[in-house]
């Protein structure tokens, strides 16, 4: 039996960092999948992935226009040289579930992200669509 209140709180906790997420796409535009794509190195369940999109929008970090995401930066974005820590091991990417042995992990202010090969969190962060 899984105590209610932790699983609200894991909930919670991958909610604040997806919204994170979103709020430091360096992209002014997508597609609604390659905004699941992102939400889901954090989250695979679809409840969820709806919630973080409808609060994203009532937040006013993302505009829905169809299928298309605009997104309303306000100057945020991930900063390389002090959000994102490297380690040695023996990781798989959160994206693409490569093994890697160069773990970039992004600190936001509710949580680690992580571990993505060195392509993959460019892609994640909107750097490379």
């Amino acid at each position: 039996m899984t105590d209610r209140s932790t699983d609200e709180t894991e909930r919670a906790r991958k909610k604040e960092l997806a919204l994170e997420l979103l709020a430091h796409l360096e992209t002014d535009e997508l597609a609604l999948s390659a905004v699941i794509d992102r939400i889901e190195t954090i989250t695979t369940s679809p409840q969820l992935t709806r919630e973080i999109l409808d609060t994203a929008e009532k937040r006013g970090i993302i505009g829905r226009d169809g299928a298309r995401i605009q997104t309303r930066r306000g100057g945020t974005f991930v900063r390389f040289e002090s959000q994102v820590v490297v380690r040695e091991g023996e990781f798989s990417c959160r994206r693409c579930g490569a093994g890697i042995s160069s773990g970039h992990f992004i600190r936001f202010e509710s949580g680690e992200l992580g571990p993505f090969g060195s392509s993959c969190i460019r892609k994640v962060t909107g750097r490379e669509t």
